[in-house]
């Protein structure tokens, strides 16, 4: 396999697996009906996808568990999203979008982006280690220190915490977490949170929050 052979759709398919696995249950492996679901494509067109990525050793398929990517899919969904979170960086640090404004838009300028591009944008962006979502950006060889943080939802009760990354790119729930002051970076205190997947009592600086538990399982925090 070349680099040569890995098509910018490839790429987006492996950068979303790996988000899809990064996640702190099911081993890393994502069902094709969820990719489906994200990517916005049919059944079969994920499936012809993965037959090719399988076929390039990107990744392996598991009946009955899904799929997961090899060390090659790894490094090139790495590369992928490195220069996806450097364009989102770019978009808002430099050219002042709101952090719900560009997904896609980094969508499309990343998949065009050469080396010597993104690290140019990089420097223009001030060379941040993370995406405005608080993602952690790869370096240039895919590697990058692992976020030591935990679902909000598994928190612990009136303990100092400081949001770490959001999980999400629906611009609705960006937005609606930008209101409450759920951005990366904020600190906060879980109060309470109510038994089976009940609603969360947060306070953030002297305000009072109330939020669902799905919304808790968004955002991830760390102890401080």
């Amino acid at each position: 396999m070349t680099t040569a052979e890995i098509s910018p759709t490839m790429r987006d398919y492996l950068a979303e697996i790996y988000r899809l696995s990064d996640r702190p249950s099911d081993a890393g492996y994502v069902s094709t009906s969820e990719l489906a679901d994200v990517l916005e494509v049919s059944a079969p067109a994920v499936n012809r996808m993965v037959t090719k990525l399988k076929e390039l050793d990107l990744l392996i398929h598991e009946p009955y568990q899904g799929i997961n990517l090899t060390e090659n899919g790894r490094r090139e969904a790495l590369t992928a999203l490195r220069r996806h979170r450097i364009a989102e960086a770019f978009l808002v640090n430099v050219m002042g979008f709101a952090w719900h404004e560009i997904h896609e838009e980094a969508s499309r300028i990343s998949t065009t982006l050469s080396e010597v591009l993104t690290q140019r944008m990089a420097e223009m962006a001030g060379n941040p280690s993370t995406c405005p979502h608080g993602e952690p950006i790869p370096v240039a060889d895919g590697t990058f220190a692992e976020p030591n943080d935990i679902l909000l939802s598994d928190a612990p009760q009136n303990m100092p915490l400081t949001v770490t990354r959001v999980r999400t790119r629906e611009s609705d729930r960006l937005q609606y977490l930008a209101a409450l002051g759920l951005m990366p970076g904020a600190p906060l205190t879980m109060i309470h949170a109510a038994p089976f997947n009940g609603p969360l009592q947060l306070k953030l600086k002297d305000e009072y929050r109330i939020i669902g538990h799905n919304l808790a399982e968004l955002v991830r925090v760390k102890a401080e």
